[in-house]
């Protein structure tokens, strides 16, 4: 799970401690008279945790309302016996039923409520969908891995550099890690994040000077799966290392994998709670603060230097470690296989750091459908 957010914390940050030229996405979350303006919200339910925002349109931005993150292990034991199992779906329905309670009582009309690989995998997702209905009123969607890759990369929009010529946008979830491959090489530098918005429509071609994915590919392992697939292996440092290469191994038929690219112009940008919990230890952050983690850029050395440090604590160390929190812990070391393999393959000097994702990008799309944001860069 993304380590928590911080009360009343920012969906994205204000410029403070972002990059030079990065422009904040979303503005603070502040209490607004009722009736003020049409409210949004988007739920992600994943593999290992069911997440929430509800927010405003402001501007050609969004402002968080309330939120809401909770571990569900909706995953577990899916690998085995390829079910959700009774009480997975409990625990969900009982973080589900709280997202219900805040939708009703902000009066949340527009909404857009997704699943995904767990959901995708399941042999009896649609059972838990109807029952989920039932039991909540909610009408979760389970969406295409494509949706999903598309939704992640156009919330990380604000963080694209101008100078960015090929961008690779990496999502570690649950039950899945997505990849996009850009060129942003025809685009003009001072329209490249809002060519990256542009992708909601779809992952073809928009035009000449348009961003244009050159591939993306879902795989289905992320940090619950991969851990799955070595749980068997006792020795901590062997069990890394094997998850590592064998994510890369996964990797063989997307297109720039085996591909020269050059280090000038190219940008990784990484969401998800991997990449934050390592961006949060890093800082050494006892309480997570999104606005320090946000927009972080951290150089290879310094991703390795986290990586090693996980290992040498052992796994009673990283469960008791405070800036990798209780819900992370058991997580942390598959999530750090994928990103050591990514930055394994992809040599680059900095990685971008997005505490942003999914969620993020169903708000944007919704807002964007209906014609709510002022100036906004989906024209």
């Amino acid at each position: 799970m993304t380590p928590q957010r911080p009360r009343e914390a920012d969906a994205i940050p204000q410029l403070d401690g972002m990059p030079d030229g990065i422009p904040a996405a979303v503005e603070p979350s502040v209490s607004l008279p009722p009736g003020a303006g049409t409210l949004y919200a988007a739920l992600d339910l994943g593999t290992n945790s069911c997440r929430m925002l509800i927010a405003q349109p402001r501007g050609s931005q969004f402002q968080v309302m309330d939120s809401f993150s909770k571990t569900v292990q909706l995953g577990v034991g899916l690998e085995a016996s390829g079910r959700l199992s009774r009480a997975s779906m409990t625990r969900t329905i009982q973080a589900l039923r709280i997202c219900q309670k805040k939708i009703e009582k902000h009066g949340v009309k527009r909404m857009r409520l997704v699943a995904t690989e767990a959901c995708r995998r399941a042999r009896n997702a649609k059972d838990f969908i109807r029952q989920v209905r039932r039991e909540t009123g909610l009408g979760l969607e389970i969406i295409a891995p494509e949706e999903e890759a598309r939704l992640a990369v156009i919330s990380c929009a604000p963080l694209v550099n101008p100078r960015t010529e090929q961008l690779l946008v990496v999502d570690i979830g649950g039950g899945s890690t997505e990849l996009v491959w850009i060129d942003l090489s025809a685009v003009p530098p001072e329209d490249r994040a809002k060519s990256i918005m542009r992708l909601h429509r779809g992952f073809q071609s928009q035009g000449e000077k348009s961003a244009r994915v050159v591939d993306w590919i879902s795989v289905p392992l992320g940090v619950a799966t991969l851990k799955d697939q070595f749980a068997d292996v006792d020795d901590d440092a062997a069990r890394f290392a094997l998850m590592s290469w064998f994510f890369e191994e996964n990797l063989a038929s997307f297109s720039p994998y085996n591909a020269e690219n050059p280090r000038a112009g190219f940008q990784i940008i990484g969401t998800s709670g991997t990449v934050t919990t390592v961006a949060a230890s890093y800082l050494n952050l006892r309480r997570y603060d999104r606005t320090k983690v946000d927009g972080l850029q951290m150089t290879s050395d310094q991703i390795d230097l986290v990586i090693r440090e996980y290992l040498s604590l052992g796994p009673e160390g990283r469960r008791t470690d405070p800036r990798i929190g209780r819900d992370r812990h058991a997580l942390i070391m598959s999530g750090a296989a994928i990103l050591q393999a990514l930055m394994r393959i992809w040599p680059t000097d900095r990685l971008s750091v997005a505490d942003r994702g999914l969620r993020e990008g169903l708000l944007y799309a919704q807002m964007s459908a209906d014609g709510v944001l002022e100036d906004g860069p989906y024209a």
